[in-house]
């Protein structure tokens, strides 16, 4: 990978990060680990694993002048729905909402000021003492947090909870790094959607999104996490997310990419409990001069644990893909099941994607595949539309569609496809995808999918 800036410096100083600390009013603990996040930036290569360096696409980045203390009105937003936590993050600060009933019911958000201000270990921990950044933008994000929050559901909720957030940028070179530290206690569920916007489509500058995620799902939790990205063309986000999943517990990371100029998204999710599963769903749809690297990590640690990646891109102009996948199945992970599918469609001859599935088995109980391709649309399928009457752009489209469409299908979220489609439809007709003053608002309320279990999600030696 490299960029047009090489001078990371000019990105962010020592001196910033301790006016950042500064105007914050932290403990001295806090500023070190800033300090010391700083220092690996500087360090760190902005890949650090050889194998994929030649697939990055993060050229043209340049963050010098990027402003780590925004200021100004709040976004207009808020929640009236029901059992719904509300976030929303801008230039103003963060504003949360935590309806009444769930207060008594034992939920508990702390903002990230509060939870900084303890210092000490748990301060440590929420700034990812025990996650220590692995490449240079995961420690700018680090350095850099200025938003956030730690949410705790108690154990066993009798009715799901939602919680919506919303990071917005509204300002400019505005840069906004967002941590959160989510709790799900034994038998909750949790849905969750966060959503990345911008109030403008074009900006003329670069801007920042830093969203750093860790989940703890405790047994037999269930918990979504659906990620809507769809800021503005300028926009470079860097997202980091990771999950702890405890015996029985179900897990799952849904993405829909609609926007940006330089996205890089890395999900790291552990299977420790027995029993548990996860799925990581993704979709991206790339025009223009964007890009997006995702990278996916399960690590199966438990026995009879169940995991499937599924990630679907469509390119076009000169649009750039890149998706990673590792399994890893542990030693003890005995009779495991696990999918890894990486695909990508090519609708111009300038767009490029790479996919690069790994499976790494130290055990021998387990069923583990994988499959990838990168190739243009099938033109048999054109023709068989043109054929029934539609012309040859929207034949293309409809199957691009329809492509994307086998991910979001299977999140576990009712409808969500028809939620998601005019974001997509937007970029695939060119047009602005912006916050407010007539344009979008957040997703309108989510709900669990109540689908049977499969049969074949648990090990079967037949599989073999």
């Amino acid at each position: 990978m490299a960029v047009a800036a090489n001078r990371y410096e000019e990105w962010l100083t020592s001196k910033d990060v301790r006016e950042l600390s500064r105007s914050r009013a932290e403990p001295s603990l806090v500023t070190d680990l800033r300090l010391e996040a700083h220092e690996k930036f500087l360090e760190l290569a902005l890949e650090p694993n050889p194998l994929y360096r030649k697939y990055g696409y993060f050229t043209g980045v340049d963050l010098t002048g990027l402003n780590i203390r925004p200021s100004g009105s709040h976004v207009a937003g808020s929640s009236t729905a029901p059992r719904t936590v509300t976030a929303i993050h801008d230039a103003s600060g963060s504003r949360f909402d935590l309806p009444d009933e769930l207060q008594r019911e034992g939920v508990r958000l702390d903002p990230v000021e509060q939870v900084l201000e303890a210092g000490g270990p748990e301060a440590a921990s929420f700034l990812g003492g025990d996650e220590p950044p692995s490449d240079r933008l995961s420690a700018f994000a680090l350095a850099t947090i200025n938003r956030g929050y730690r949410l705790t559901l108690p154990a066993q909720l009798d009715r799901p909870v939602r919680l919506r957030d919303v990071t917005v940028l509204s300002t400019p070179r505005e840069g906004l790094s967002v941590r959160r530290l989510i709790r799900a206690g034994n038998g909750t569920r949790l849905l969750v959607s966060e959503e990345a916007l911008s109030t403008v489509d074009d900006p003329g500058h670069q801007r920042l999104i830093a969203s750093t995620t860790r989940v703890e799902a405790d047994a037999n939790s269930q918990v979504a996490y659906l990620t809507l990205h769809a800021p503005d063309r300028q926009a470079v986000s860097v997202y980091q997310r990771s999950a702890e999943i405890g015996t029985a517990a179900r897990m799952a990371w849904v993405w829909a990419g609609f926007g940006g100029f330089r996205t890089k998204a890395r999900n790291h999710s552990r299977l420790t409990g027995n029993g548990s599963s996860l799925d990581d769903l993704q979709a991206f749809y790339g025009s223009g001069k964007t890009s997006y690297d995702s990278g996916v990590t399960m690590t199966h640690v438990g026995t009879d644990t169940h995991g499937q990646s599924i990630t679907r891109g469509v390119f076009t102009d000169e649009a750039r893909g890149m998706s990673r996948g590792l399994v890893r199945i542990e030693k003890e992970a005995r009779k495991t099941l696990s999918f890894l599918s990486e695909h990508a469609m090519l609708l111009s001859r300038g767009a490029r994607s790479d996919t690069v599935p790994i499976l790494e088995i130290l055990c021998r109980d387990v069923k583990a595949t994988h499959s990838s391709s990168v190739a243009p649309v099938d033109p048999e399928r054109i023709f068989y539309l043109e054929s029934r009457g539609l012309p040859r752009s929207d034949a293309i489209r409809m199957i691009g569609e329809g492509f994307l469409s086998h991910v979001l299908e299977r999140a576990p979220v009712i409808g969500l496809r028809d939620l998601l489609y005019p974001y997509l439809a937007a970029r695939w007709e060119g047009k602005p995808v912006v916050w407010g003053a007539g344009g979008v608002s957040t997703l309108p309320p989510l709900e669990f999918a109540t689908t049977a279990e499969s049969t074949d999600w648990r090990f079967d030696s037949k599989l073999r």
